[in-house]
C-alpha cells in the first residue's frame, strides 16, 4: 500500500536534512526511542504526537511505521560470522516445490519459483532438480572419473587431479526438455508453468582439455556419460559437442557443487536437454556410435502425428516467459506497470524479446538487460499501462539464428497432439479488471 506524504513547511520534520544531519543522529542515539518521542510530541501535529504516545511499548506492525522509529533499529543485531548465510525469515515464499501431482520424491522433480527470483542468476539452493533415483551422497575423496574406450589411453581421475587442468567459468542455463508439458493441467505460477529452468556460472575444466590429454581415436564419434546415482543416468552425446563447449564442472555460482547438482561433479552440456548433463558423474565412454540407452529411446524422444519419433532432439529452442506481473500475482493500483521476463536459446544469444498486452494481436519491442550471453538466460523488460481493463500478455524472443518463438498451435500443426518434450511456446498470462494474474492457457 502506499501513501502520499505531503510537505508541511511549518513541520521541522519535512526537512530530511533535519533528519539526516550528524546532530540529529546523534540526538538519536543519546536521547533513545523516549526522547524522540517527547521531541516530536511537542513539535508536530496532533496526530504524530497521538502516534509518537506509545512509542516505549512493546512494537506491534503499527508501532514499526513512520515517523517512529522501528523496533530494529533500537537494538543489536544477528551475531557476524554464521557459518553459512540463509535468506530473511521473511522471504518465506522463493523456494523449490515438487511440481504439483507427484506423490513420491526419489523419481521426480522440483522447480524454481521463477516468479520470486530477478535476473539472470538462480541461487543455488533454488535451481531446479530432476532426479531419477533420488541424491546419493559421495564422498569425493572415493570418487572417479573414469574415460576409456576409442583413446589412446585409457584413464581414471581423482577429484583432486581434474581441479588441476586449467579451469573456466561460463554462465548458462540449464532446462528440462519437459519443460513445460504440452498437456494440462497448465500450472498457476511461473514455477509451476515453466520452472524446470535455471541460470549460473558453471566452474570447470574444458572436455575438450580432458580428452585431448588421454588422445582419441579417428573412430570417436560419441561419448557415452553414466552417472554414480542409483539410476545409472547414461546419455551419449555427439563428439562434437564434447569437444565444443561441454564441461566437467566442480562448481556453480563460485561455491562447489550442491549435491542434488551431481556434486562432485557432473557434465554440463550447454544449450542441450538437461538430462544430458550427467550428474555424479564416474565415466565417459568413447564409442563410433550411440548408445541408445533407455533415456534417449524409450524417454527424451518426441512421437510425431504420423507415428514416427524425433531421436536426438538436443537443443532447446528459443523461449521466453514473462515473470512478473504472472500466475497468483495482483495489480494493486492503475497506472505504469513492467512486464518483466527471461529469455534464452540453446543456439545462442537471444537478438530480441517483443511483447504484447492484446494477446498477440499487437507487438512491441523490450528492452534486454545487459549482459546478453549465448546460451544463458537474458532479462528483458518493457512498460504498460493497466487502468483496471482486462489484459492478456505474452512475449515472444528471437535468437541469433533468426529463429522467432512459436505459439502453441504453430507447434501442434508442426508436431500434432502426442509430443511431451521441447514446448517453447508462447506462455499467455491473463489480467482480470480486478488485477488478479492467472494463466491464459488454463
Amino acid at each position: 500500500m502506499s501513501h502520499e506524504i505531503r510537505e508541511r513547511t511549518t513541520d521541522p520534520l519535512a526537512d530530511q536534512s533535519t533528519l539526516t544531519s550528524p546532530g540529529r543522529r546523534g540526538f538519536l542515539r543519546r536521547g533513545g526511542a523516549g526522547a524522540m518521542a517527547t521531541a516530536v510530541a511537542a513539535l508536530a501535529t496532533p496526530e504524530i504526537a497521538a502516534a509518537q504516545a506509545s512509542a516505549t511499548a512493546p512494537a506491534t506492525g503499527a508501532d514499526n511505521l513512520p515517523p517512529n522509529v522501528p523496533e530494529w533499529t533500537r537494538s543489536l543485531g544477528g551475531p557476524t560470522a554464521v557459518p553459512y548465510g540463509t535468506p530473511s525469515k521473511y522471504e518465506t515464499k522463493a523456494v523449490r516445490s515438487l511440481y504439483p501431482g507427484l506423490k513420491e520424491p526419489m523419481s521426480a522433480y522440483s522447480t524454481t519459483p521463477l516468479q520470486e527470483l530477478d535476473g539472470i542468476i538462480t541461487p543455488n539452493g533454488l535451481h531446479y532438480e530432476r532426479h531419477h533415483a533420488g541424491v546419493p551422497t559421495i564422498d569425493p575423496a572415493q570418487h572417479r572419473l573414469m574415460i576409456h574406450g576409442l583413446t589412446d589411453k585409457a584413464m581414471i581421475f581423482t577429484m583432486e587431479e581434474i581441479r588441476q587442468f586449467p579451469s573456466i567459468s561460463r554462465i548458462y542455463f540449464m532446462e528440462c526438455s519437459g519443460n513445460p508439458s504440452f498437456l494440462p493441467p497448465y500450472g498457476k505460477t511461473a514455477a509451476e508453468v515453466a520452472g524446470l529452468v535455471s541460470g549460473a556460472s558453471w566452474t570447470g575444466v574444458p572436455l575438450r582439455t580432458v580428452l585431448e590429454h588421454v588422445g582419441l581415436k579417428r573412430s570417436a564419434k560419441w561419448i557415452v556419460a553414466e552417472g554414480a546415482d542409483g539410476a545409472a543416468m547414461t546419455r551419449s552425446i555427439p563428439i562434437e559437442k564434447c569437444l565444443d563447449d561441454v564441461l566437467l564442472a566442480y562448481s556453480q555460482n563460485g561455491e562447489r557443487l550442491r549435491p542434488e547438482q551431481g556434486y562432485p561433479l557432473r557434465l554440463f552440456v550447454p544449450g542441450f536437454e538437461g538430462n544430458m548433463s550427467i550428474k555424479w558423474l564416474r565415466r565417459l565412454h568413447v564409442t563410433d556410435k550411440p548408445g541408445h540407452t533407455r533415456e534417449e529411446t524409450a524417454k527424451y524422444t518426441d512421437l510425431m502425428a504420423d507415428g514416427r519419433a524425433r531421436q536426438f532432439s538436443f537443443v532447446m529452442e528459443c523461449k521466453s516467459l514473462i515473470t512478473s506481473p504472472s500466475g497468483t500475482h495482483k495489480l494493486t493500483r492503475q497506472g505504469i506497470h513492467e512486464i518483466r521476463g527471461i529469455a534464452w536459446s540453446g543456439r545462442g544469444k537471444i537478438t530480441g524479446v517483443d511483447v504484447s498486452i492484446d494477446g498477440g494481436r499487437t507487438w512491441k519491442a523490450a528492452v534486454l538487460d545487459a549482459p546478453v550471453l549465448s546460451k544463458a538466460l537474458t532479462s528483458f523488460r518493457a512498460p504498460f499501462e493497466w487502468r483496471g481493463q482486462e489484459l492478456m500478455l505474452m512475449s515472444r524472443a528471437m535468437d541469433e539464428t533468426g529463429y522467432v518463438q512459436p505459439t502453441i498451435e504453430q507447434l501442434i500443426q508442426a508436431r500434432g497432439k502426442f509430443s511431451f518434450y521441447h514446448n517453447n511456446a508462447i506462455q499467455p498470462w491473463k489480467v482480470a479488471a480486478s488485477g488478479e494474474v492467472t494463466n491464459g492457457r488454463a
